[in-house]
């Protein structure tokens, strides 16, 4: 099957994020696409211009952050009973605020897939800060996954 467009997720590895790349992987075989799996380091920037990281140390944590997204994928693809070669996926491990990377990745994207919540401590917003960057921002449509059931109110 001939691949056309390219899905991007966000991942950092809660809950939510894996079942974006869940709803992202099955959004990509629908539509015969590609999935760009994106892992943001946001301190990386700052560690590298406040104590001087040497590039060779950024370069490795980010070998580091690409596969653990890679062992992610592989995880939730056998979770599901597929092969990884399925669907062509990437990893990229970029530095940057995980929203601001995410919109920028979308520009070349067909669509752009967010966990509803991350890791931010927040736990009662509606939508994460991210999500929210996201949505208001990108340029292309953008899908927010719920993981699981809403807590109970009360």
């Amino acid at each position: 099957m001939a691949t056309q467009g390219t899905v991007v997720v966000g991942v950092d590895g809660s809950d939510c994020s894996r079942a974006a790349l869940e709803f992202a992987l099955d959004e990509a075989a629908r539509r015969g696409a590609a999935v760009r799996v994106v892992l943001a380091m946001p301190e990386t920037d700052y560690w590298a211009t406040a104590y001087g990281m040497s590039p060779s140390l950024v370069e490795e944590m980010s070998a580091g952050l690409e596969k653990l997204g890679r062992d992610v994928v592989d995880d939730v693809v056998r979770g599901r009973g597929g092969n990884p070669a399925d669907i062509p996926v990437e990893v990229h491990a970029i530095g940057g605020s995980p929203g601001h990377v995410l919109v920028e990745q979308s520009r070349d994207a067909d669509l752009l897939v967010v966990g509803h919540r991350g890791r931010g401590g927040f736990r009662s917003a509606l939508l994460g800060s991210v999500g929210l960057q996201c949505v208001v921002h990108a340029y292309v449509p953008v899908t927010v996954v719920r993981h699981g059931q809403p807590e109970s109110q009360g």
